[in-house]
């Protein structure tokens, strides 16, 4: 159980999240709504198909004025001219047949298509012929879209709530939309705290580590579907602190801090805490302690924004493991809240996977430990925990990126991390051949 002074990672959650709301819905067009949440039930404007049209390269025609159509009896029509895509053909004479391309309109008085492999011309570009065998007999409709039947106009075509992506937007397109109300990206800026952050790549001197939790967060943020709206640093000061959140939340929905929520002497953040909130106080901060590790201590708070706006304030250890197993549990999730998707149930299942290897973890916190997956030890341990109930026979076998374990230092290690591994707080660790919950880091899109 946890301890008496710290809460559960699922208490201080929906604690930080209780005080967001989704972002207001805006008019987008559709070419900018990739990855955004529609903030408004769609009906179609159009019908679809919006015409009757051909569904094959071939010719147009009267079933009847082709009946008894056969290979070793073919019908011959005169062809009386071209209907190609994107113009509207001029009425089909009775006893003639017109050339069409797939997608085009179907000239009025015309009640099938007749494909071209069914006719004696050759398929491709090539002069209008005057006259067309036909080989098979049509039936009326035959390769025939009917306007309107995959959606009347006013037909109910997306609801709110749905995350757009390509097909969602080009099903949009079809049915007349050229814009959506839909919920914007959520803009976050970052501030790193601590007066011995430099440049990465920059030489160092005594004291001095290179920022590698702005390049973190920013990553994360991006690949969460937010925008990055920028990173500072603060030195190890209140007043700095303080410039450098009011400055952060001016184009920002959320700010994120590293660093500085702990009680040392020279912590930022909780100096900035501990200043009487006189009058014109701009920024709100509280923290917690949270029974997980790594990431115990916790702040959260509000930032009032030149135009008034309350940004939220969400402040992480500094850590870098600290601050991935931070943003995963809570930052992502308040991204999600902000960009109006439905919020995830704690009931969800989890993917599990056995450990590879032994490691240790604290009594009474809940671990979370990056670990990347690996073909399973030879020999197999011995005895085989079994799987729980739904876990499924094969599980993958997984370990920890760096053989320290979950230092929350320890960042060289996390390009390998592809997994968060969760061992419940009434455990020290797991030991070969354990079953442990895992929570997926997010990536880089890329094809599958």
């Amino acid at each position: 159980m946890p301890s008496p002074t710290m809460i559960p990672p699922e208490r201080y959650v929906d604690e930080a999240l209780a005080a967001l709301r989704p972002l207001g819905a805006i008019p987008t067009r559709l070419e900018d709504a990739h990855g955004l949440v529609l903030a408004e039930d769609v009906t179609a404007a159009l019908p679809v198909p919006p015409w009757t049209n051909s569904a094959m390269d071939g010719y147009a025609l009267r079933a009847e004025d082709a009946a008894g159509a056969a290979e070793q009896a073919p019908v011959v029509l005169p062809v009386s001219g071209d209907a190609p895509a994107g113009s509207a053909p001029a009425p089909l004479a009775p006893g003639t047949a017109m050339r069409i391309m797939t997608g085009a309109m179907l000239p009025e008085g015309a009640d099938a298509v007749v494909r071209v492999e069914d006719t004696d011309q050759s398929p491709g570009p090539r002069p209008l012929p005057a006259r067309v065998a036909i080989h098979a007999a049509p039936a009326i409709g035959l390769n025939v879209r009917r306007a309107g039947e995959g959606c009347a106009v006013g037909d109910p075509v997306m609801r709110a709530g749905t995350l757009l992506g390509a097909t969602a937007i080009s099903a949009l397109a079809s049915v007349g939309q050229g814009e959506v109300l839909a919920r914007p990206r959520p803009r976050v800026a970052v501030v790193s705290t601590g007066a011995e952050l430099v440049d990465p790549g920059r030489s160092l001197t005594p004291g001095e580590i290179p920022d590698s939790n702005s390049l973190l967060l920013a990553g994360l943020v991006r690949e969460c579907g937010a925008a990055f709206a920028g990173a500072r640093r603060s030195a190890d000061t209140a007043e700095d602190l303080a410039r450098a959140l009011v400055e952060a939340a001016q184009d920002a929905d959320l700010v994120v801090t590293s660093g500085g929520v702990s009680a040392g002497a020279f912590d930022p953040l909780t100096m900035l805490a501990a200043r009487p909130a006189g009058p014109g106080a701009r920024v709100r901060i509280g923290f917690a302690k949270v029974a997980m590790q790594p990431g115990k201590p916790q702040g959260r708070g509000a930032i009032v924004a030149d135009d008034g706006r309350e940004v939220p304030l969400l402040c992480l250890p500094g850590n870098p493991v600290s601050v991935l197993v931070s943003f995963t549990l809570v930052v992502a999730p308040a991204l999600a809240l902000l960009a109006g998707h439905p919020r995830a149930t704690t009931a969800a299942p989890a993917s599990r996977a056995r450990a590879a290897a032994a490691w240790t973890g604290p009594r009474g916190r809940r671990q979370y430990i990056p670990v990347r997956v690996v073909g399973a030890p030879d020999p197999l341990p011995e005895p085989l925990p079994a799987p729980p109930d739904g876990a499924g026979p094969a599980l993958p076998w997984v370990e920890p990126t760096h053989r320290l374990g979950s230092g929350s230092h320890l960042v060289s290690s996390l390009g390998a991390a592809q997994a968060l591994a969760v061992v419940d707080e009434g455990s020290t660790g797991a030991r070969p051949g354990d079953v442990v919950n895992l929570i997926p880091l997010p990536s880089p899109a890329r094809p599958h």
